[in-house]
């Protein structure tokens, strides 16, 4: 029997059997493709299923249908998801009512999708529609978000600036014991377990620091390792959205931490930090995005700093930016496997690198 009625159809898993995958040796691999031939890679972390707090859903209408769930493999095709491993309960028995809410959107016409972050208190939901939102829809939206016991609703048009609806609660999500209103739709970690082994993965890959020790973070979003290695260093976080480094701007000042924490909004990918910028740096941590660092990397292999901390979700982009280092001359000193995606090929991994 398969772990989904789903599976074969929708595009979201790649096998059957979740142990199918040797995620630590696909580690492993690409740390060989970047030159470090033997580098030491613990034991897979494996999250528990059911615990998923955030998905990014399709949205098709085709007449009096909708569909709300992943898309078909390899199809813009959408499988409307009645039952997922992955999503914890209470998530995907959202989805029902969702369906409900948008058969009655006058802005969904053919195409969205809707984004829900499961955050300390409740669901946080963003939509995405091809229409504009008339007054009946957000009549509609804010009635749902009563019903439904939603924290907040936005909506926008398109790739448009999401706009509130309703607000019935803070969203607040609590990062390393700090709290922080994301913005709507904004990339949390799968799962507050991935996010937790993530975070002390990196945190045993420091190096010795003081309370004055410079730690540089790229791609720092809202704050997810940015709080947790406040503890331990002075943090300066760059972040190329400006309402993700805004709502971490906003907590730090809340969280009274402003004489240890600093994010600047810069887009990396167009200005790439310069070597001398890591000047006195103890450590460096960064979490790109799936496609990777891109031309970041150059500079920061040129940095020298002498501990750097690389977050992936892939590893093909993993190997080619690992490259980079292992040509300035850096080994690597620990390497974490973190499967937040069962079933899938995707695999967390940190790695920490040495001067």
């Amino acid at each position: 029997m398969s772990h989904c009625l789903h599976f074969g159809v929708c595009g979201g898993c790649a096998v059957d059997d979740r142990a199918a995958l040797d995620k630590r040796g696909a580690l492993a691999a690409a740390l060989r493709r970047a030159g470090f031939a033997d580098a030491p890679v613990a034991g897979l972390v494996e999250t528990p299923l059911g615990t998923r707090r955030r998905v990014d859903l399709a949205a098709a209408r085709a007449g009096a249908e909708v569909s709300l769930g992943l898309h078909r493999a390899r199809s813009h095709d959408v499988v409307d998801m009645r039952e997922c491993a992955l999503l914890a309960p209470r998530l995907l028995a959202l989805l029902a009512p969702l369906r409900g809410l948008l058969r009655g959107l006058e802005a969904f016409r053919r195409a969205g999708s809707v984004v829900v972050n499961w955050l300390d208190d409740g669901p946080d939901v963003l939509l995405r529609m091809d229409g504009e939102f008339s007054q009946a829809d957000r009549r509609r939206l804010i009635g749902f978000a009563r019903a439904a016991g939603v924290l907040r609703v936005s909506v926008a048009r398109g790739d448009g600036a999401a706009e509130p609806v309703a607000v019935l609660a803070p969203p607040v999500i609590t990062l390393a014991g700090v709290a922080v209103e994301p913005p709507p739709g904004a990339f949390l970690q799968a799962s507050a377990a991935g996010e937790a082994a993530i975070v002390a993965a990196v945190l045993a890959g420091l190096p010795k620091l003081t309370s004055k020790s410079r730690i540089v973070e790229l791609y720092a979003g809202v704050g997810t390792l940015g709080f947790a290695l406040a503890r331990h260093g002075r943090v300066a976080a760059y972040e190329g959205a400006a309402d993700a480094a805004a709502a971490q701007d906003a907590a730090i000042r809340r969280a009274n931490l402003a004489g240890r924490m600093a994010v600047t909004v810069r887009d990396l990918s167009r200005r790439p930090l310069q070597a001398a910028d890591f000047a006195g740096a103890a450590v460096a941590v960064l979490d790109p995005p799936f496609a990777g660092a891109g031309p970041q990397m150059r500079f920061l292999a040129a940095a020298w700093v002498r501990r750097i901390i690389y977050v992936s979700c892939n590893p093909a982009a993993l190997a080619n930016d690992s490259f980079a280092l292992q040509r300035a001359g850096y080994a690597v000193l620990a390497a974490t496997p973190i499967d937040q995606f069962p079933f899938s090929e995707n695999v967390e991994s940190v790695v920490v690198f040495s001067k």
